[in-house]
């Protein structure tokens, strides 16, 4: 409720001609009329009678106020129908000429109260107020500091609480749609990236050699939770068995241990590592030859040194034989039968995980396609990466840390890069002092014979020779594979039963 010290300041309505009064002119939200001083100077009332007491003009300014409480009828419709009330001793209701222009009103200080035993009506009924002297009033030293003091701390607690809002919280004083403070966790699917992501990176390690060549960075994953790793063998090529060389594994967690290498295949271009940990958490292999075109993949690693990094797309290809490594010499190269992939991999990204969409590993990414004619020897990902099958790591990586050394198969024939028409012919001279066939070897025992042109294998067409080596690769030793064969004019198919050879 408001109190007559905190109540507004009457209003009257200017000097001027009269116009009517808008309903509820003189109203306030607390009921009270509002009588604005006007601010034209004083002057004599002419229609004062004489020796009345002096009017609002002539009043002296010794003359005693009114007590508070004291009644003066003010016009509801037509105002210039009555003198404006006198506070300190004037006449009441005096009607006066139209306009009443230099009447004082109460001013700035004073307040009004409506006075409920008067009854209120249409235009020219009017209003009784009340009107009283504002009191001024004034807080002493010992309320003011301790207000002070109040108040900055709840500066300085309103400063730690608003650091605290979140940026939802400045979007709902805006008015924006958020979500509300406190809402349920977003849920996501299985299949989802975010899920595969969430279980694959914790097992998936950054890995730097520094050796007397300088230092090289790639990534791998768990393989075994007793400390053994895998990546590829080019990332620790240089990592020779030297005082001066170290090979350090980052896990996810930022963690870092120091580690050895268990064994290694150029070959297959494929490392495995061991660290001192125990009860790490394995990525598990998936089967790759269920593999199809379009299946969804993602790519983990660390891409540039940026640990944890996933990229997603597709499964764009199958048996895309590719040749990866540093090796100059063909015989020396690492011979794919690689599933090619969108998901960008760029340098970094060699040893890191290609996964399903169930988490499962279905490849090592290893190699990435560059443009004919780049200058660039280090390139970024053009959407055509590619990894070496996990059926393939499966076999290496267990004779890696069975035996320190793998194997890959081989039919016993060495292939003429020279030629260039269908299929892929055998060699019929000596190379560099190769036999073109080995003797005693496979291809020899099944009848093959040099310059025989080999057209197919299990019914797959081939037309390069890094095409027949890397799908002899992708076996295993001791398996029979059917080669279709041109000898001359004629053509048969001929039951080969793969050997082994030791892998540099």
């Amino acid at each position: 409720m408001t109190t007559p010290d905190d109540a507004p300041p009457v209003a009257v309505p200017a000097a001027g001609t009269p116009e009517p009064t808008p309903a509820g002119a003189f109203a306030s939200p607390s009921g009270r009329r509002e009588l604005p001083p006007t601010p034209t100077a004083p002057e004599a009332n002419p229609a004062q009678e004489p020796g009345a007491a002096p009017g609002p003009a002539a009043r002296p300014e010794q003359a005693a106020p009114r007590p508070p409480g004291t009644h003066w009828s003010v016009p509801h419709g037509s105002v210039p129908a009555y003198a404006p009330p006198d506070p300190h001793g004037g006449p009441v209701g005096q009607p006066v000429p139209a306009p009443w222009a230099g009447v004082p009103y109460p001013t700035t200080g004073t307040t009004a109260d409506v006075d409920p035993a008067q009854p209120t009506g249409p235009a020219g009924v009017p209003h009784t107020v009340v009107l009283h002297r504002k009191r001024r009033r004034t807080l002493s030293a010992a309320w003011v500091v301790p207000l002070v003091l109040l108040a900055l701390a709840a500066g300085a607690v309103g400063g730690v609480l608003g650091s605290r809002l979140t940026t939802d919280d400045r979007l709902a004083d805006a008015g924006l749609p958020v979500a509300p403070v406190g809402a349920a966790p977003v849920e996501r699917a299985a299949g989802s990236v975010a899920a595969i992501a969430a279980g694959v990176l914790p097992s998936v390690v950054s890995i730097q050699v520094d050796g007397p060549d300088g230092s090289a960075t790639g990534s791998g994953f768990v393989l075994r939770g007793d400390g053994y790793l895998v990546t590829n063998n080019h990332v620790i090529a240089q990592a020779d068995g030297a005082a001066s060389t170290s090979i350090t594994v980052t896990f996810g967690d930022g963690s870092e241990q120091e580690a050895s290498i268990v064994g290694r295949t150029a070959d297959y271009d494929l490392a495995v590592l061991k660290v001192d940990v125990e009860g790490l958490t394995p990525l598990l292999l998936g089967d790759s030859d269920a593999v199809v075109v379009g299946d969804p993949v993602v790519a983990v690693g660390a891409p540039l040194g940026l640990a944890g990094t996933v990229t997603t797309g597709i499964v764009s290809a199958l048996n895309r034989p590719v040749s990866a490594g540093e090796a100059t010499d063909s015989q020396d190269q690492a011979f794919i039968n690689a599933i090619q992939t969108d998901a960008a991999i760029n340098p970094g990204n060699s040893g890191g995980p290609l996964v399903n969409a169930v988490g499962e590993v279905i490849g090592i990414n290893s190699a990435i396609a560059q443009p004919p004619g780049s200058l660039s020897t280090v390139g970024g990902s053009i959407g055509l990466g590619f990894a070496i099958p996990s059926n393939q790591v499966r076999r290496t990586a267990d004779q890696l840390i069975e035996k320190g050394i793998a194997t890959y198969p081989i039919i016993g024939v060495l292939l003429d890069q020279r030629y260039s028409g269908e299929g892929v012919q055998v060699s019929a001279d000596v190379q560099d002092g190769r036999q073109p066939v080995t003797a005693g070897g496979p291809a020899e025992r099944a009848g093959i014979h040099p310059g025989d042109v080999i057209l197919a294998i299990d019914g797959r067409p081939v037309t390069d020779p890094d095409e027949l080596i890397v799908a002899i690769r992708a076996r295993t030793p001791g398996d029979t594979i059917v080669l279709h064969v041109r000898s001359g004019s004629s053509e048969r198919d001929v039951r080969v039963k793969l050997d082994e050879s030791p892998t540099d």
